[in-house]
């Protein structure tokens, strides 16, 4: 027997509050926001979005209107509209008038005021190219060298939300898919890949990383993508498996090359088989490019940290952002990345066996000229793509 429908159930389906999530989501993919965040405060909701990594507040709803719109998605995405005490999670798509359809992955969050929700849009099937992700002609051709070997463990660092899943398929989808049995490993899929085996780790259900990787490796892999090493046992069998024969990609919440090695060996990994199981490392972060509208140029005043570090000198022209309705007054449209990429050669190799100090690693990068993160930023703003200030910022 069906049971009966609650009053919740039917104003959550209501076409007044379908037309307002609808026109909320609209608003967002307008906006050009990667989330979407409902936060219920005392009398009222803040609607918050996250463009280009920044947050910043739309409008505010009633309180009536803020939590319809939760009980709305929280139908969508097939979550208990009638639990308000645990957090929960769904994905679900809409059709936008004029828009075609989106993909979202919602989240719920009990606070004191209510729940709040999260809403991050998802770009189903579109990926990034190599080409377009910010990367110089030489940090490119670095690259396909190492996503080319048969073997050995390829990892891409940064904080939250800076690309590296963008990176690692971009990576997959230059392989030779026909001929290569690729799996991957993720928490969650954001985009479905033609001629490649996608796994969704579904930990309430014991199918963890580290039991879906052991379960990939009976699956006779090339290439195995792992979303992310965050505990030692899946650190450990990645790196196993990037020993006998298999490609491995995967990421790490680290911000350098040399924050990813000391990360490896404080995850229990012996220093000599992380040297010989790591071939490279991609570091990046997101900057946001200057508004062209708007972007206001001005002479570089002397200061030696940035002339000595940098190379800019006095009197260099450089941009900083001032804000019109073209970019809704922030200054800057859109993002690039930037990236430090790091073969792991035997010089690397001999320092990573001896545990050797960071400091060490460092003199070695410098003699390579091998640019920094922050060295990279700034020659983007030299050229006039972004201002010194947001490469600080990131990096």
């Amino acid at each position: 027997m069906t049971p009966p429908r609650s009053d919740n159930d039917s104003v959550a389906n209501s076409s007044a509050v379908i037309r307002a999530l609808d026109q909320l989501i609209v608003d967002a993919v307008t906006a050009r926001a990667s989330d979407i965040h409902l936060e219920p405060e005392r009398d009222r909701t803040r609607v918050r979005f996250r463009v280009d990594g920044v947050m910043s507040e739309r409008s505010h709803l009633s309180s009536q209107v803020g939590g319809n719109l939760c009980r709305r998605v929280k139908v969508l995405g097939r979550m208990d509209i009638s639990e308000t005490r645990q957090p929960q999670d769904g994905t679900f798509q809409v059709q936008l008038p004029g828009k075609g359809s989106a993909s979202l992955r919602a989240s719920t969050f009990p606070c004191v005021h209510g729940e709040k929700l999260v809403m991050r849009l998802l770009q189903a099937g579109s990926i990034i190219s190599l080409e377009k992700l910010g990367m110089g002609r030489g940090q490119l051709n670095t690259l396909r060298s190492l996503f080319g070997r048969p073997d050995g463990l390829l990892l891409v660092t940064g904080p939250t939300g800076s690309g590296k899943t963008s990176t690692l398929y971009a990576m997959l989808n230059e392989m030779e898919t026909s001929q290569l049995n690729i799996v991957t490993l993720e928490d969650p899929i954001e985009v479905q890949l033609e001629q490649i085996t996608q796994g969704q780790v579904q930990p309430r259900a014991g199918f963890t990383f580290a039991s879906g990787l052991r379960a990939i490796l009976r699956q006779d892999p090339d290439v195995i993508l792992v979303g992310e090493m965050r505990d030692p046992e899946t650190a450990a069998i990645a790196v196993q498996a990037s020993l006998t024969g298999h490609l491995v990609l995967s990421t790490m919440h680290t911000n350098s090359t040399i924050a990813t090695i000391t990360r490896l060996i404080d995850l229990g990994l012996e220093p000599y088989i992380v040297g010989n199981a790591l071939v490279g490392v991609v570091s990046q972060r997101l900057i946001r490019l200057l508004c062209p509208e708007c972007q206001e140029a001005y002479p570089f005043a002397p200061s030696g940290r940035m002339e000595e570090d940098f190379g800019i000198e006095a009197g260099t022209p450089l941009y900083r952002p001032r804000g019109c309705r073209s970019c809704m007054n922030s200054g800057f449209k859109g993002r690039r990345g930037i990236f430090e990429v790091v073969v792991i050669d035997d010089e690397l190799r001999s320092l990573i066996k001896q545990k050797a100090d960071p400091h060490d690693y460092k003199e070695v990068l410098r003699a390579q000229g091998i640019p920094t993160l922050r060295q990279v930023g700034m020659r983007q703003a030299r050229k006039g793509r972004t201002s010194p200030s947001e490469v600080l910022r990131v990096t």
